[in-house]
């Protein structure tokens, strides 16, 4: 098998991490997510894994942060089923193999030129109603290829942190404004998680840099008149996270008691 070199830092980087650990979630004996492109994908990358730091208890972490962003994707459009689905920052999650939507959605995965044509050469393409768009999420132009005329699911996961705050309300309020109506879905880091950065392997082997920490996530209804908070969930809330290795559900188990820690990371539903 021919494996693909890659050669990529900072944010762009970091993608690697999630796709292995959705890798190993898969090689676990009771997956979570059962992401089998994933796998397929890491087998085929000449690349450092050790770089990444993820072990089991973040690979299940990852896994349920993934099959939770699904789950509110499919709800939605099982009630939009002509909708468009942004995926920004798709990086090579193959989230749209593992909802498989139907022909009458159209969906825009979104991420830099390189990532896209990394993307292509590992993953199978969708079918469907299904483009990419090579560009920075934080530019201007790239939103005047989407048309605006259905009702949107926008989901970015792992994008939040690494923007500075104003690219990510000018982001939000973009979409939100653009679109009559649909769902935001996306994690993000509190504030504490951003000051403790450096102890995350993958962010501090790719010499990346994280920005952007979100303490009151009811504060981005101020962004625009028609967005509402709908769901608020902490990562040590997450449904699921009895299934965390050992050592996991005990770190769940003590973070969910420390002010501060326990809002590390959440999982936010949006509707406008």
């Amino acid at each position: 098998m021919e494996r693909e070199k890659v050669d990529l830092t900072g944010a762009p980087e970091t993608m690697l991490a999630t796709l292995y650990g959705r890798a190993l979630d898969f090689r676990a004996p009771d997956p979570i997510l059962g992401d089998a492109a994933a796998d397929e994908a890491v087998r085929r990358i000449e690349y450092d894994w050790k770089r990444t730091g993820m072990n089991a208890t973040q690979a299940a972490g990852v896994a349920l942060r993934a099959r939770r962003l699904d789950e509110w994707t499919a709800e939605f459009l099982a009630e939009e089923p002509s909708a468009t689905v942004l995926h920004l920052a798709c990086g090579l999650d193959s989230r749209v193999l593992r909802l498989a939507p139907p022909p009458s959605v159209r969906w825009f995965d979104v991420d830099y030129p390189e990532v896209l044509e990394l993307r292509e050469r590992l993953l199978p393409r969708p079918a469907g109603s299904y483009r990419t768009v090579g560009a920075s999420v934080t530019e201007d132009g790239w939103m005047e290829e989407i048309p605006a005329d259905r009702p949107v699911v926008a989901v970015f996961e792992g994008l939040t942190m690494y923007l500075r705050e104003e690219d990510g309300k000018r982001l939000i309020r973009r979409v939100v404004s653009d679109f009559p109506g649909g769902r935001l879905l996306f994690d993000c880091y509190g504030t504490l998680g951003i000051r403790l950065q450096k102890l995350v392997p993958a962010v501090r082997n790719s010499g990346a840099t994280l920005h952007w920490g979100i303490d009151h996530p009811r504060d981005l209804e101020s962004l625009h008149p028609g967005l509402t908070l709908l769901d608020d969930l902490r990562s040590v809330d997450m449904p699921g996270v009895e299934r965390l290795p050992r050592a996991g559900r005990l770190q769940m188990r003590v973070l969910a008691h420390l002010p501060g820690f326990r809002d590390i990371g959440r999982i936010l539903r949006y509707g406008f």
